[in-house]
């Protein structure tokens, strides 16, 4: 009886052992499952922070500034160029303009590297002008006109587009504060001060409430409403100034730098721009940008 209680406490003991040995194996499987998950799991988080890290090192580059800076030999800029908008908008609304300046042209015995729009059927000078795109302030001027109190800015976006709205009358809050730091200059002289520090206008923010002259106009009232509008690409010279005879007469650099800015726009409001008459009665569609 001892014998056999003997030989079952054997073999119980057997059992007891085999079930150690199974545990200990089990315990091992799943230390090795859970240490490959776990480098499955480390590789995909660490995947994950690099694709974080490089969005952020992206996203850190696309917002890098970026700063412009006329000098003896031209422009210059600091930081790396976005790309520049595609196409731009309009400064105004293009369906109560009735005929377009077109830039490149002379004008009243002058060369005009700007473009603009007349609004002839207006009855008063209220008309909105407002940023074409993200752009900064960068020089300006203040004068006058027949008592009537002239502006003229250019700003300039990041991409190297910059952008001149001239015989702007009433501004907007935000940039008459700008204006107001500026010289006086006498009659009918628009020479430019350099602002600082630049001011940023997003697109669609208003510039500007009324524009033009409010007497000795032809328009309703006697009054004259009109903008001054060029745009220019300060990453390189036109394709006018490549011809040497064009360049010695035209060396400003508004001049070599002005784009025939219906071609930046999108295909609706550029036909719309070219369907409308011209607005200088002798030079009339003629341009050294617009072909």
């Amino acid at each position: 009886m001892f014998k056999n209680k003997n030989q079952t406490s054997r073999h119980g003991s057997g059992q007891e052992g085999l079930g150690h040995v199974v545990l200990i194996l089990a315990v091992v499987v799943v230390a090795v499952v859970g240490l490959a998950g776990w480098r499955v799991f480390g590789a995909k988080t660490n995947k994950a922070a690099d694709a974080n890290q490089t969005s952020s090192s992206q996203a850190s580059k696309s917002g890098e500034k970026v700063t412009w800076l006329q000098t003896e030999n031209g422009w210059t800029h600091t930081g790396n160029l976005p790309a520049c908008p595609d196409p731009i908008n309009l400064p105004v609304d293009i369906n109560k303009v009735t005929s377009i300046l077109y830039p490149g042209q002379y004008r009243g015995g002058e060369y005009k590297p700007h473009g603009g729009f007349r609004f002839d059927n207006e009855t008063s000078n209220n008309v909105t002008i407002s940023a074409p795109f993200d752009a900064e302030i960068v020089r300006g001027a203040h004068y006058s006109v027949g008592g009537d109190p002239q502006y003229v800015f250019d700003f300039i976006a990041p991409c190297g587009y910059m952008y001149r709205l001239g015989h702007l009358l009433t501004l907007s809050p935000k940039l008459k504060a700008i204006a107001d730091e500026l010289p006086v200059n006498s009659e009918g002289d628009s020479h430019d001060t350099q602002i600082n520090p630049y001011v940023e206008f997003k697109a669609g923010e208003t510039i500007a409430t009324a524009t033009g002259i409010t007497k000795n106009g032809s328009g309703i009232g006697g009054i004259n409403v009109f903008v001054d509008w060029g745009v220019y690409d300060l990453r390189s010279k036109n394709k006018a100034s490549e011809d040497p005879t064009w360049a010695a007469k035209h060396t400003a650099d508004t001049e070599t730098h002005a784009l025939c800015w219906f071609d930046l726009l999108s295909s609706e409001n550029e036909a719309k721009v070219r369907a409308l008459p011209p607005a200088d009665g002798q030079s009339g569609k003629t341009s050294d940008y617009c072909k």
